[in-house]
C-alpha cells in the first residue's frame, strides 16, 4: 500500500478536512475550520447563517488591477458506507488510504472527493504566498448534495467577480458548459372520505426500468404513475364505474417511477376491468417497444375498502393530463435535453393525495412555463399547488474566455479539452443567477464511483490538475 504524500499542499489539506466530519446538514465544524484558517492568515471572511464561507485574498503585488476571480466548491459530502460499517459520519473522521495503483480511498465509506478535492485546492491556493494571482474570492458552500441549498442562500452583493472556476468538476480534461435549473412542484388533494360498499380492486404497474430523471429522461422510458392513470382513464371512458381509494408510486422526484398502484372501488365486473386493462397494456407495450417493453399491468381484487375519496377521479385526471417527461432538446448541442419534468412520486395518506414533480431546464423561462401549466391544471381540478426549491439553470454560451483559457491549459499539459453539457443541476446555475455576467468553467481531477463506498481519487490526476489550476489562476492575474 502506498503512502499519502502530505508534503503536497492539496494532499495535506485534503487530509485535514477528512479529519472533520462533514456530511450534508452537518457542515458547521468544517465551516468553522475554514473561518479559523482565514483568520490565521489575516484574510477577509464572511460566514452566513447556513455556514457558507466566503474568503477573499487580495491580488499579488503588481496585479491589483487584474479582474477578480471566483473559485468555488462545496464543503458537504454524501455519507454512504458498506454494510456492517459502524462509521458515524457526524462524529468520526474518514480513514484514508492509498491503494497500489495510486488511488485514494476512505476505508468502508465514501471518500468525499466530491467536493473535497475542490476544497483542498482552494485552501492550497489561499495558503500559497508565492503564487501570482488576481483578487480572489473563494466560496465554500454547504448542502450542495441535498439540493444546492447552501448556495441558494447567497446574495448578489456577495459576488465580486465576472469570472469563476467551479471546482466541482471532474475528468481533468473536461468541462461543463451547461446545467439544468428547475424547481420542485407539490400538488395536493385534500381528502374527504365517503363510506364504501362496493368491491375493491388494485391496479399494479411494473416491469419498467426507470432511471435518473436528469440523465435518462430523453430515452422516453415509461412512467408508472402516468401509465396507471392512463389505464384507469381509458377504462372509465369505456364505461367502468370508478372511485379512488389510494394512489401510490415512485420513490423520489429525480427518479423515473418504475412501479405504481391504484386502489379503487367499482361495480364493474372484475373480468371486464381486467380485459380493458389488458387492451391498454397491449397498446402501451407497442409504444414502449424500444424503450421499456417490459411494462405490465395487473388488476386483482383486494381487501374491501371501508371508504373511498370524494371526487378522487380528479387525482387520476391530474396524473393523466399533467405534462411529463422529455420536452425540448438543444439545437446547438447534439443530444442535450434542455427541458423536462418528471412526475416522480404519488402517495396517499389519511389526509391527502400528494404529487411530487421535478422540473428541469437550462432556461428559467421554460421552467416558469411548466410550473405555470401545472399550477393552472391543479387549480382547474380543485387541487392545491405548492412551489419548492427553485434553482436557476446555466445555459450554454458560445463565447467564453475562461473556457478558452482552460482549453489552452489542457493543451499545454498534453491533452485536448472535452466539453460536456448535462441535464442535471449544479451550483453554476445558482451563481449565474446571482451575476448573469459570470463566465464560468467547471474543473477538477479524475475520480470514480462517487457517492458510493467504492469512491476513489486518482492522485496523479489530483496533483496534475492542481498544477493546471495554478497556471489558470496566474494567467488570470495578467488580464486587466
Amino acid at each position: 500500500m502506498k503512502e499519502f504524500d502530505l508534503s503536497r499542499p492539496q494532499n495535506f489539506w485534503f487530509n485535514e478536512i477528512a479529519k472533520i466530519p462533514h456530511p450534508s446538514f452537518h457542515e458547521k465544524k468544517i465551516s468553522d475550520f475554514v473561518v479559523s484558517f482565514a483568520e490565521k492568515r489575516g484574510l477577509k471572511w464572511k460566514q452566513d447563517h447556513v455556514w457558507n464561507v466566503i474568503v477573499e485574498k487580495p491580488a499579488s503585488p503588481g496585479c491589483e488591477n487584474a479582474k477578480p476571480l471566483i473559485l468555488q466548491a462545496h464543503i458537504d459530502m454524501v455519507p454512504a458506507k458498506v454494510d456492517g460499517s459502524t462509521h458515524n459520519f457526524e462524529t468520526d473522521p474518514l480513514d484514508l488510504y492509498v491503494d497500489e495503483e495510486g488511488f485514494l480511498h476512505a476505508r468502508g465509506t465514501t471518500l468525499g472527493g466530491d467536493d473535497g478535492h475542490g476544497v483542498a485546492y482552494m485552501l492550497s491556493i489561499l495558503d500559497d504566498d508565492e503564487l501570482v494571482h488576481p483578487p480572489l474570492q473563494c466560496f465554500f458552500t454547504t448542502m450542495e448534495e441535498v439540493g444546492l441549498l447552501g448556495s441558494m442562500e447567497l446574495k448578489p452583493e456577495d459576488v465580486h467577480a465576472d469570472r469563476m472556476i467551479n471546482l466541482d468538476g471532474g475528468g481533468e480534461t473536461s468541462t461543463g458548459i451547461s446545467a439544468a435549473g428547475g424547481c420542485t412542484v407539490y400538488v395536493h388533494k385534500d381528502i374527504e372520505w365517503i363510506k364504501n360498499e362496493r368491491p375493491t380492486f388494485r391496479l399494479e404497474i411494473g416491469g419498467l426500468t426507470g432511471g435518473h430523471s436528469g440523465g435518462m429522461i430523453h430515452l422516453e422510458k415509461g412512467n408508472a404513475i402516468v401509465i396507471a392513470a392512463r389505464i384507469i382513464e381509458e377504462a372509465i371512458a369505456k364505461g367502468m364505474d370508478f372511485d379512488l381509494v389510494g394512489f401510490t408510486g415512485g420513490e423520489k422526484d429525480n427518479a423515473i417511477p418504475r412501479k405504481a398502484a391504484v386502489i379503487f372501488v367499482s361495480c364493474t365486473p372484475v373480468e371486464q376491468i381486467k380485459q380493458w386493462a389488458a387492451e391498454s397494456e397491449a397498446n402501451i407495450k407497442v409504444e414502449l417497444e424500444f424503450s421499456d417493453s417490459g411494462v405490465c399491468a395487473e388488476v386483482k381484487e383486494t381487501e374491501p375498502a371501508e371508504c373511498f375519496i370524494k371526487d378522487g377521479v380528479s387525482v387520476i385526471d391530474y396524473a393523466y393530463l399533467a405534462p411529463n417527461g422529455f420536452q425540448h432538446r438543444s439545437m446547438a448541442i447534439q443530444g442535450l435535453t434542455v427541458t423536462s419534468l418528471n412526475l416522480g412520486v404519488v402517495t396517499t395518506n389519511e389526509k391527502e393525495v400528494f404529487f411530487d414533480t421535478l422540473i428541469r431546464s437550462a432556461m428559467n423561462h421554460a421552467t416558469d412555463d411548466l410550473k405555470d401549466r401545472l399550477h393552472l391544471l391543479a387549480d382547474k381540478l380543485g387541487l392545491r399547488y405548492q412551489l419548492l426549491a427553485r434553482f436557476s439553470g446555466w445555459n450554454y454560451e458560445p463565447v467564453s474566455p475562461m473556457r478558452e483559457l482552460l482549453r489552452k491549459t489542457v493543451k499545454d499539459f498534453g491533452g485536448e479539452l472535452v466539453e460536456h453539457a448535462g441535464h442535471g443541476g449544479n451550483e453554476c446555475g445558482v451563481f449565474k443567477a446571482l451575476n448573469p455576467k459570470l463566465d464560468i468553467i467547471t474543473f477538477g481531477p479524475k475520480g470514480s464511483d462517487v457517492h458510493t463506498p467504492n469512491e476513489k481519487l486518482d492522485l496523479d490526476s489530483f496533483d496534475r490538475s492542481y498544477q493546471m489550476l495554478k497556471c489558470m489562476v496566474s494567467a488570470c492575474a495578467r488580464e486587466e
